[in-house]
């Protein structure tokens, strides 16, 4: 016999099998028992959250030979014909595919027959949203006034598509996602029904990963089981089944991010994806994360919210203080915004580099978030004795109101010949690099250092990164220039700000020596 998957084989039979809808089940079990059944029932929700499940159970009720307690009792021969889809009162269609308007009006031809047996036709139109607005207006007269033995439910996910006109005929009942705690009832109570052992853990994280959708959590539940056939279902399993991460590799890159590594960003997000970790999910869970460390910083006694375990909530709690609500708000917008995006991205690694680089550079952002961030860092600078040169020199006006010219900043006397040549030959040199050095060179600039060294001179972000915390990579670029000149030389390198003016801080030895530095892509 073939295998039957979870959510097909656990599908509830009766009312008091439903899990996580009570407020609609109490009110469908009243009108049966007290008689008072509507012509017309719009079921809205989520995925997975049982509203076919429901319409089924109902169907069955109206038309149980024997309903105990507005139940069916799923013994008599009608209960019996509509579990296993052979009656002919009960009749599902699928809006996705007949949505035009000859297919509702074989419905409205149909209507007119009485049930061969039992007391009710049931349609059950799922995805409801689906349908023409012509084949809405077919619908309309008789979803108004149907014969006294016919019942239409009607089911979607996406309610805000039904028009009006269909809303103000049928009683609405919107299911509300299944908590986390439901769902791990469930699936424990049906692992135990089906001798597997799974750890708790596991089982509140497929819980969590399903968003509130008993179906999606079984469908996972079975892919997790299937992958681990025979054995435990441990929480490290599920995470490798599901290509998720561990919660403490997010530990890991929330530090990196908060000393602004770059490289170390980026060598984590590698390692990632090598373990083949699904990235959409990976944004997903690492801005839970940080909602989770939000909340942590926020709130006292917040365990009740935030569902980890007591070991993960001090963990949480340690970390959430090694910054302030402000900057967990930035990186929560930045990858929110991101989740948006990857949706659909084919360069999905990508994005989430572009977003670790943001997280990491204030400055790249003009926004109120970042700007409060880069004053919030030099703050800190200030703070730990950091000085900074200054941008400009401030010549006071003299008494008799006429502005003096800033003095000329004094030039060296004499450039090195060495160096000289080496700004002539700037532009070969770069052309001759690979990448990324080549890259990162594009727009460098050329200055005198200490001991007349050649002062090479690049935008703080990723080229100073590359080329000041790699000595490989500077030495790599002092030889290159060596080999040109014929000479040695020493290379030195230093980052300038982005809005910080080249020549206010530094001597331009291209416009001394006058040429023009331009190198191809």
């Amino acid at each position: 016999m073939s295998y039957t998957a979870l959510y097909r084989k656990f599908r509830p039979g009766s009312f008091e099998e439903v899990k996580g809808q009570d407020h609609i089940v109490t009110t469908l079990t009243n009108q049966i028992k007290a008689e008072r059944i509507g012509h017309a029932y719009l079921f809205c929700g989520t995925r997975g959250t049982g509203k076919t499940t429901i319409a089924k159970i109902f169907a069955k009720a109206v038309n149980c030979e024997h309903p105990a307690d507005g139940n069916p009792c799923g013994e008599c021969a009608l209960c019996r014909a509509i579990a296993s889809g052979a009656s002919m009162n009960v009749i599902e269609i699928d809006a996705a595919s007949n949505n035009g308007v000859d297919n509702i009006r074989e419905i409205v031809d149909e209507v007119s027959y009485s049930p061969a047996e039992g007391k009710y036709k049931v349609y059950i139109i799922d995805e409801v949203h689906m349908l023409s607005m012509g084949a809405f207006n077919a619908l309309l007269k008789t979803l108004e006034e149907p014969p006294s033995y016919v019942i239409f439910i009607l089911a979607t996910t996406e309610v805000h598509k039904i028009p009006i006109t269909i809303l103000s005929r049928c009683q609405r009942y919107d299911f509300k996602r299944i908590t986390i705690d439901t769902i791990v009832g469930r699936m424990r109570e049906l692992m135990e029904a089906e001798a597997v052992r799974v750890e708790e853990r596991a089982l509140r994280y497929i819980a969590k990963t399903a968003d509130g959708s008993m179906r999606d959590a079984l469908s996972l539940l079975d892919q997790c089981i299937a992958f681990h056939f025979g054995e435990e279902l441990t929480y490290d399993k599920a995470l490798e089944v599901l290509g998720a991460v561990d919660t403490s590799v997010f530990g890991r890159l929330f530090e990196l991010v908060l000393e602004e590594n770059v490289t170390g960003c980026i060598e984590l997000l590698e390692e990632i994806v090598i373990q083949g970790r699904e990235l959409s999910q990976f944004v997903i869970d690492f801005t839970w994360y940080l909602r989770n460390l939000l909340l942590a910083r926020s709130s006292e006694n917040i365990e009740d919210v935030i569902d980890v375990s007591t070991e993960n909530m001090e963990r949480l709690a340690a970390e959430a203080q090694m910054t302030d609500a402000n900057t967990l708000m930035r990186y929560i917008r930045i990858f929110s915004e991101l989740s948006g995006q990857i949706r659909y991205a084919s360069q999905k690694r990508i994005l989430i580099e572009v977003a670790l680089i943001k997280l990491c550079r204030p400055g790249m952002e003009t926004d109120i978030d970042s700007l409060l961030a880069r004053i919030r860092d030099l703050e800190k600078k200030i703070e730990s004795g950091v000085t900074f040169a200054p941008q400009k020199t401030i010549i006071d006006e003299p008494e008799n109101g006429k502005k003096e010219k800033a003095p000329m900043e004094e030039l060296p006397k004499a450039v090195p010949a060495e160096v000289k040549k080496a700004v002539e030959r700037w532009a070969s040199i770069v052309a001759g690099m690979g990448q990324p050095m080549k890259t990162y060179l594009k727009d460098a600039r050329l200055s005198l250092g200490g001991d007349n060294k050649l002062m090479v001179v690049v935008e703080e972000g990723l080229a100073s990164d590359y080329l000041m915390k790699n000595p490989e990579n500077r030495e790599l670029l002092e030889r290159a220039v060596c080999e040109a000149v014929q000479r040695e030389i020493q290379v030195e390198i230093q980052s300038i700000a982005e809005n910080q003016a080249f020549e206010d801080s530094y001597i331009d030895l291209s416009k001394m020596i006058r040429m023009e530095i331009e190198v191809e892509d």
